[in-house]
């Protein structure tokens, strides 16, 4: 099924858009429709959510994203994904200059991937939204995403909703919001902050003109930190 769909993509010149999502693709699928991408010229968007990649599927996408010039939205959401397919991704988003939208909720990427892909958004000039909830990231991976925010200037939406991200990491991401000019969309639900947290980023909101959208839901913060915010 996917293999053969794969083929088809290497001669195909009319599709932009393929949905295989909640299938069973995995990584012997994955990796054949890495090797269509790598030649296909006309897909723009493919979406992959819930079909049981791991890093092996995930490895070789990325080595597909390094040479395609189309590809503007992946959905590799709900898989099984890990460090090592994050830091394989990250490579891949340094030398690609298309993709615009990389969405990698909801599998097991913990710090050592948050810090490959924040090195990434150092380089990386067209991505705007990328998609990171229901994953590991602690305050080192929250840190590190922090500092790359610094530097880019694309990245428009980033979802962190559903990590381990607690006061510390929050209050580094609060100092970037005050030079970051780009970003208007941050999801920091269902994490570990605090008053102390939510007092930072209240700290930044008076200076940021750029974020239009915060989403601090199902965190810990008290009417102490909700008056800082109010």
């Amino acid at each position: 099924g996917g293999e053969a769909l794969a083929e088809a993509l290497k001669v195909n010149n009319t599709l932009t858009q393929l949905n295989l999502a909640r299938n069973k693709i995995s990584d012997r699928g994955g990796e054949g429709l890495a090797e269509a991408v790598k030649v296909n010229k006309t897909l723009t968007q493919l979406n992959l959510a819930g079909n049981e990649i791991s890093d092996r599927g995930g490895e070789a996408l990325a080595e597909g994203l390094k040479v395609n010039k189309t590809l503007t939205q992946l959905d590799l959401s709900k898989n099984q994904i890990t460090d090592s397919g994050g830091e394989a991704l990250a490579e891949a988003l340094k030398v690609n200059n298309t993709l615009t939208q990389l969405d990698l909720i909801w599998n097991q990427i913990s710090d050592r991937g948050g810090e490959a892909l924040a090195e990434a958004l150092k380089v990386n000039n067209t991505l705007t939204q990328l998609n990171l909830g229901l994953n590991e990231i602690s305050d080192r991976g929250g840190e590190a995403l922090a500092e790359g925010l610094k530097v880019n200037n694309t990245l428009t939406q980033l979802d962190l909703a559903g990590n381990e991200i607690s006061d510390r990491g929050v209050e580094v991401l609060a100092e970037t919001l005050k030079v970051n000019k780009t970003l208007t969309q941050l999801n920091l639900a269902r994490n570990k902050i605090t008053d102390s947290g939510g007092e930072a980023l209240a700290e930044t909101l008076k200076i940021n003109t750029t974020l239009t959208q915060l989403d601090l839901a199902g965190n810990e913060i008290s009417a102490k930190g909700g008056e800082a915010l109010g």
